[in-house]
């Protein structure tokens, strides 16, 4: 028996769309590394990229456990003496509600040449609205744990 590899001409790619109000973070998160990477195809290849397309709803409405909203730092410098700069999870949602799924997503991804370019078929909306409804996406529940 040969070992099957997707050639990228064999790639058909679908679109989902996840709502982000309706669970945690980091559940969110996972469900959109998954559906990017193609990990639930039956022709997923690594070194091909065979994911789908996500939109992601809600991204202000995000949910978060524990004490998050306030305890979560995100971190970055500017390279010069001094320059590092802190943000708690509630200051990044209210300056860019995208921003936190982003960064969570891009940390589940591998980093290999793939990763930019599925990232750019990540498409995140604060609201409720999306301009994608020409593709029919195909709306996800994400599966809560226990």
């Amino acid at each position: 028996m040969k070992t099957y590899s997707a050639k990228p001409s064999d790639v058909t790619r679908k679109w989902y769309v996840i709502d982000a109000s309706e669970a945690t973070l980091g559940r969110v998160a996972t469900q959109v590394a998954t559906l990017l990477l193609g990990k639930g195809k039956p022709m997923f290849t690594h070194h091909i990229d065979t994911g789908d397309y996500v939109i992601v709803v809600n991204a202000a409405n995000v949910q978060l456990t524990g004490g998050k909203l306030d305890k979560k730092m995100y971190y970055r410098h500017s390279g010069f003496p001094g320059g590092l700069t802190e943000l708690t999870m509630r200051e990044k949602l209210e300056k860019d509600p995208t921003s936190a799924i982003f960064q969570a997503v891009r940390g589940m991804l591998p980093v290999n040449k793939l990763r930019d370019g599925r990232l750019d078929r990540l498409k995140i909306y604060p609201g409720a609205e999306h301009n994608h409804d020409a593709q029919k996406p195909e709306k996800i529940a994400v599966k809560e744990g226990k």
